[in-house]
């Protein structure tokens, strides 16, 4: 792979080249202090074939530059804020990497960049998802939960989330009149720091924001049946009732 590093710290571009030495994937490195400078380089190296980004820069940004640049050209995203991460992802950014960086985290990173380049490759059809689980990653005790829904990612209010259903390895999410489907299973859903205590298990295969529970019925052998204000009805199983008491 032949990278671009853009960067406005000479300090943050050295590190990223020493991490980056230890890929032998990683054919060469060029780099630039800013976007007018990496426009400058993509003239006179066309054979660029993805951009390591940082986003606040003087000058233009680097989503701004990211706008500027040809749609199948990848960027990975490094920077140490986290609040453009679903701006980058709207950009169809390959990954979003906090700084400083381990090596774990931008070995994961540049697996998906690989699998962008090579798209016959494995790691090409589980880039986007595995996008979509980095940038979960960033979202500790936010208020909201990133839903992907026609091709974007969206913000969606943890609120105005009512129930999660599960099968398998995938729940989904409902908050009526849409849901949304994740694969994830619905104990690392519930077990996430953004939504760690906020919804109650009541049964194997669902949980329940209790803000909209509106009644509860019981049912024989210690089961429940309880009703949701947009009228979801859900049978609460024997071995999580108590969760419901008070």
């Amino acid at each position: 792979m032949k990278l671009l590093i853009v960067d406005d710290e000479p300090p943050a571009r050295a590190r990223l080249r020493r991490l980056l030495a230890e890929h032998p994937q990683v054919q060469w490195i060029i780099e630039a202090g800013d976007g007018e400078e990496a426009l400058e380089q993509l003239r006179r190296h066309p054979d660029i074939q993805a951009l390591i980004l940082d986003i606040q820069m003087p000058g233009q940004s680097g989503l701004d530059l990211a706008l500027q640049l040809p749609e199948q050209l990848p960027v990975i995203f490094c920077t140490a804020f986290d609040q453009h991460a679903v701006q980058a992802f709207d950009l169809h950014a390959v990954d979003y990497l906090l700084k400083p960086c381990s090596p774990e985290r931008l070995a994961t990173a540049l697996h998906r960049l690989q699998g962008r380049l090579n798209p016959a490759q494995p790691a090409a059809a589980s880039a986007r998802g595995g996008l979509i689980a980095a940038l979960q990653q960033l979202q500790p005790a936010s208020g909201h939960w990133l839903v992907q829904r026609q091709g974007k990612l969206l913000k969606l209010p943890l609120a105005e989330l009512q129930w999660v259903s599960a099968a398998d390895n995938y729940i989904e999410l409902h908050a009526p009149p849409h849901s949304y489907l994740e694969r994830r299973t619905l104990s690392a859903f519930l077990e996430h720091p953004a939504v760690a205590g906020q919804f109650l298990r009541i049964h194997r295969s669902h949980a329940v924001n209790p803000a909209h529970i509106d009644s509860i019925e019981a049912l024989p052998h210690g089961e429940a049946l309880l009703t949701l204000r947009g009228g979801q009805q859900l049978r609460v199983s024997r071995n999580y009732r108590d969760q419901l008491r008070g």
